[in-house]
């Protein structure tokens, strides 16, 4: 690198640096700092403002306008899941289905905790977002405190189920068909490489901290009923969250045609008194629900477009390259060492830096596949430890338990499960 080249290096790590500060900070909201990192990492690499030569890398028409376009596919895999998750809450199958595991579960802490856990997984590998974490935490979190379940443990169950369920829910799969150009059956055959490991941690992390921590409070205001919590939904309705995970994982089809065949068979084993009102008010409040995650969307696509400029991307690429594991032991130790980089929107984060710098890897020689994998993994970080998630903020603040108590206590265990992960994962990839 020329001596110039060293100078743009440091200066966009510089910039990296502070914005991540910022954001540790929560001086800085994620949605903005990244358009503005990708706007400073090209004027520091010397990409031009405007260019009417159309072959020519531009800020305003490249970076701006074609990078807030770029994770189109991916934004609407998140609207389709959104419209999904609302249609399973007004004809009442979600609670439905929590209504289930707690009469199953009687009042015996240890099955509570795990049927809660399982349950909510399958709810949040069909709906995601925070409006979904609310309803069933609402409604989980008060029937664990009162069955003598400590803060602490009902809040990780809660948590543990995001990770797990974000794993399998196929409209977050949409990012990575984006950024790394994998087809959905790829990214399907590989799930359960980073899934399976994060179940059996959260098992054992559940039993462990029930037995340790033992009783919290008994008493608990339970939230007011509203109308629709009684609502009665056919037994065999139940199924409809799996109809579009088991629609992408054995038959292979695409994210949106998955689950819009879950949204029409969910109507059809339910038949509610209005069904269209209900297909047209929960697209309309599914996307308000995810309306934060599109914009970050749209930033991460942004920020994208700008390290793969020619420009950017000469001037990171060799520092990359020098990090870049290539066998499987400095693929094993680099991700689980630096796993904690996905949490504070930090540069192994996909919703953060993370899609960025996967495109550097595969760009520098790691196969799309392990570039996935990688990511995959570390997100079970970011998705059950993050105090930035606005989920993990809601979690605490219902259950008033510390945020920064969950993140030192998860952390040792969530990256175990990416130990796991990516000793299975990388004897497959190399």
């Amino acid at each position: 690198m020329s001596t110039t080249m060293w100078f743009q290096a440091i200066g966009i790590l510089l910039v990296f640096l502070v914005f991540v500060g910022l954001m540790m900070a929560r001086k800085l909201p994620t949605i903005l700092a990244l358009p503005c990192m990708a706007i400073l990492f090209a004027i520091i690499a010397g990409v031009p403002l405007l260019s009417n030569d159309p072959e020519t890398t531009s800020i305003a028409k490249t970076i701006l306008a074609g990078g807030s376009m770029k994770l189109s596919g991916a934004i609407a895999g998140l609207i389709f899941g959104a419209w999904f998750g609302q249609i399973l809450n007004k004809v009442g199958i979600t609670k439905s289905i929590i209504r289930k595991a707690a009469e199953l579960a009687g009042d015996k802490p240890v099955l509570i905790a795990i049927l809660f856990f399982i349950t909510a997984s399958i709810i949040f590998s069909a709906a995601g977002g925070l409006g979904m974490v609310i309803l069933v935490g609402t409604i989980v979190i008060p029937i664990m405190l009162t069955a003598g379940i400590s803060q602490f443990v009902a809040s990780i169950v809660v948590l543990l189920a995001v990770g797990v369920g974000s794993l399998f829910n196929v409209s977050n799969w949409a990012i990575y068909v984006d950024v790394l150009g994998l087809s959905v059956d790829k990214i399907a055959n590989y799930t359960l490489v980073v899934a399976a490991p994060l179940t059996v941690i959260s098992l054992i992390m559940i039993v462990f901290y029930i037995k340790k921590d033992g009783k919290g409070r008994k008493a608990w205001a339970m939230p007011a009923a509203t109308p629709g919590d009684n609502k009665k939904v056919p037994a065999i309705s139940l199924i409809s969250p799996l109809v579009p995970v088991l629609l992408v994982f054995i038959f292979k089809i695409d994210i949106v045609p998955a689950v819009i065949a879950g949204a029409i068979v969910t109507i059809l084993l339910t038949w509610p008194k209005r069904p269209v009102h209900i297909l047209s008010s929960a697209l309309v409040e599914g996307i308000q629900d995810v309306a934060g995650a599109m914009g970050l969307m749209i930033g991460i696509g942004i920020l994208l477009s700008s390290v793969m400029s020619p420009q950017v991307s000469a001037v990171i690429s060799p520092l990359i390259e020098s990090v870049l594991p290539g066998s499987p032991l400095p693929y094993i130790l680099f991700f689980t060492i630096l796993s904690p980089l996905a949490i504070y929107r930090g540069p192994l984060n996909v919703w953060g830096l993370g899609s960025g710098i996967a495109a550097l890897f595969v760009s520098a020689g790691m196969t799309p596949v392990a570039a996935m994998l990688a990511l995959r993994a570390v997100s079970n970080v970011q998705s059950v430890s993050d105090p930035t998630n606005s989920h993990n903020v809601w979690v605490a603040d219902f259950t008033k338990s510390d945020i920064n108590e969950i993140l030192k206590k998860t952390l040792p265990w969530t990256m175990a499960s990416v130990l796991i992960a990516v000793v299975i994962g990388a004897f497959m990839v190399f």
